[in-house]
């Protein structure tokens, strides 16, 4: 049906990661990294290299935070697509919410996807099998154990509002 369909050229409404400076701890930790590697190439002590770890561990871990061009969610007429997950087609969703979630001094938003067929049908496309070296990187999305598709929307470059809007309105017009 959708011989085309991969990850990277999916069409439609895209939503990636914004690009501003709460990422920057990022680059932090991997300058922090080089730095304690080379300080114990330098001393030849091995506690450097258990610090270049953590951080080469925490800067690995949020690399796809700084892909800024590469699409993470979106919608196109087939259904709503996530990075590292899937296709999900209009049909198989029963409602789409956004919750507000207060967490400690901060009020995250999180996008709710609640699907009404098992996951297996539900899906278009499946990218959860990703390259080995992607394996222990961020992923957008958790599932719960109530067929609900979560994501936190607070890192992407539009307001969590408008892309709840968006999916809405093009959920709407395609399942019907």
């Amino acid at each position: 049906m959708i011989a085309t369909l991969d990850e990277g050229h999916v069409g439609g409404y895209a939503v990636a990661y914004g690009r501003d400076d709460t990422y920057f701890p990022v680059y932090v930790t991997a300058a922090l990294a080089a730095i304690f590697c080379t300080a114990a190439l330098l001393t030849g002590a091995l506690y450097w290299l258990a610090l270049a770890a953590l951080a080469a561990g925490f800067t690995y871990y949020n690399i796809p935070l700084l892909e800024t061009g590469r699409p993470t969610i979106g919608a196109n007429q087939y259904g709503i697509f996530i990075q590292a997950f899937g296709l999900i087609r209009w049909r198989a969703i029963e409602r789409i919410d956004l919750v507000e979630i207060a967490e400690r001094a901060m009020t995250v938003h999180e996008l709710q996807i609640v699907l009404n067929a098992p996951l297996t049908s539900a899906l278009v496309a499946d990218w959860r099998k990703q390259p080995s070296w992607r394996w222990l990187m961020r992923l957008p999305w958790r599932m719960s154990h109530t067929n609900m598709v979560r994501i936190n929307v607070e890192p992407f470059d539009q307001p969590p509002d408008m892309i709840h809007r968006t999916f809405l309105r093009m959920w709407r017009y395609y399942r019907s």
